[in-house]
């Protein structure tokens, strides 16, 4: 009896942790008569083209999780020229913006692709990482065109030691 249960949970499709099967009644049910107005010949049956079909809708949503970041780039490149290059509080939130989501968005990775399943799931987790990475090279180069990084030695003028004198020189006596 145990290897007709295993067999038949094999022969199933596997089934999403979020999808119910309506197909199956559970112990202790009672069938209860169907509405009035009920056709059971027009009733609806979850066959092989509709999983198909839902499983093909699971992946073009992953897909459309995983490249949203890409998306957002030709968008940020826009705010990015409409801020400007001044230092001012318009263009600092911008900045600010451009690193905050990027990162928010990496810090939460496991909640958003907690739902996706399939064989194409760590290529997708790659791309989202990959847009979000390029998100934060673009708030990078932001920030270099906006002079807030220190990319040249005169930035670290502060933590040169200065020179120690050697010779002193005294002036003459003025009368």
């Amino acid at each position: 009896m145990s290897s007709s249960v295993s067999g038949s949970s094999k022969s199933n499709k596997s089934f999403h942790k979020w999808s119910l099967n309506f197909s199956v009644k559970a112990k202790g049910e009672r069938d209860i008569a169907p509405p009035p107005g009920w056709n059971s010949n027009l009733g609806f049956s979850h066959s092989e083209a509709s999983q198909e079909v839902d499983s093909n809708l699971i992946v073009k949503k992953s897909w459309d999780i995983a490249l949203a970041p890409l998306k957002q780039i030709p968008m940020n490149l826009f705010i990015m020229y409409m801020a400007g290059n001044s230092i001012s509080i318009f263009p600092i939130m911008m900045v600010g913006m451009l690193f905050l989501g990027p990162i928010k968005a990496i810090f939460n990775f496991n909640k958003t692709f907690k739902l996706i399943e399939g064989n194409q799931a760590i290529f997708q987790k790659f791309v989202y990482l990959l847009g979000n990475v390029a998100c934060i090279a673009l708030a990078l180069y932001k920030c270099k065109s906006m002079g807030l990084l220190p990319t040249h030695a005169s930035d670290w003028l502060d933590f040169v030691e200065p020179p120690q004198r050697i010779e002193f020189s005294g002036g003459g006596l003025v009368f």
